[in-house]
């Protein structure tokens, strides 16, 4: 049986929404049912929202202490052992994904294909290369698919599922070489996640400091926007890097993205081309971001900012 096996994002409480759109992707398969499995040390309310996704068979809650936090050395020995009962395994091109998914690949000593953004047959894909100025098509060998998807090329399945919740045993060895230390952070506060998030605003180099960047998080705030940056802005030590946009940070799809002081050079504009609607505020009339945004303004980026705050 064909049967694709996607792993939930969450962290402990929440269900990621990058689930949903790995979910869409699967669904374009056309296989004979999806599965998600839901890793975690106490996943019930995790898995509830599982089940809710539509398209979604079956929800695996594999409880374990040791699935407390995304450890992948923890994780991926787990994944190995369900994998057998699929054709295809999938999980989000996201931080999480990126890091589990290559060591389950080299475990099971198959190809991985990363940043899926389009099915062509269940072992044809397409995916971005070159920043994502180019698409290329990969055939996976027969066998056992591992993948990424691409999330900022789906839109999330929706959420009237009924799916049935499983609680399931793996009996694995799990390494002692690796430990959670801890979890740290770059000051997100409440705010959405980014990859995840409908609104964005972003800020670059032409923020011009660490202080100055709290414009950017104010509005968001008043905008329940999630917060990006360039990678100037996270060279110059403005904000934190997990909060960078682009082909060396994140990729995102965003209903609106909003971009103050950024340039927009070819690797930002990898993780932005898929958002909805892009706008740009800049003093310089020649930035390429310009080339892009669907609105543009030439204008100091506080003086913008100070008067959107006052209509918001």
């Amino acid at each position: 049986m064909s049967k694709v096996l996607v792993i939930a994002e969450h962290d402990g409480t929440n269900l990621n929404g990058s689930t949903a759109r790995a979910v869409s992707c699967a669904s374009d398969l056309g296989l004979d049912g999806i599965d998600i499995v839901v890793l975690a040390s106490d996943g019930s309310a995790v898995a509830e929202q599982a089940a809710k996704i539509s398209g979604v068979s079956n929800v695996l809650l594999v409880q374990n202490p040791a699935n407390e936090n995304a450890v992948a050395a923890f994780l991926a020995p787990q994944i190995e052992a369900l994998a057998t009962d699929y054709s295809h395994v999938l999980a989000p091109s996201t931080t999480f994904g990126k890091d589990l998914m290559p060591r389950v690949a080299a475990h099971l000593g198959r190809p991985q294909i990363s940043d899926i953004m389009r099915v062509e047959s269940s072992h044809v894909f397409d995916r971005p290369i070159y920043a994502g100025n180019a698409i290329a098509t990969v055939e996976a060998p027969e066998g056992l698919v591992i993948g990424t998807v691409r999330t900022a090329s789906y839109k999330a399945a929706a959420n009237d599922g009924s799916a049935s919740v499983e609680t399931r045993s793996v009996d694995v060895t799990l390494p002692t070489h690796t430990r959670f230390v801890e979890l740290a952070s770059g000051g997100g506060g409440d705010r959405p996640d980014l990859q995840a998030a409908s609104k964005v605003v972003s800020g670059g180099r032409g923020v011009g400091s660490e202080e100055n960047f709290k414009v950017i998080y104010n509005l968001a705030d008043k905008m329940g926007a999630g917060v990006g940056a360039s990678r100037a802005a996270v060279d110059a030590g403005f904000i934190p890097n997990d909060h960078q946009v682009g082909q060396t940070g994140k990729i995102i799809a965003p209903d609106l993205y909003m971009a103050f002081g950024i340039s927009g050079a070819i690797q930002h504009l990898a993780g932005i081309k898929d958002a909805g609607t892009i706008v740009a505020i800049n003093k310089d009339a020649d930035a390429p971001i310009f080339e892009v945004a669907d609105y543009g303004l030439v204008a100091d980026l506080f003086e913008v900012i100070e008067e959107l705050e006052k209509a918001l």
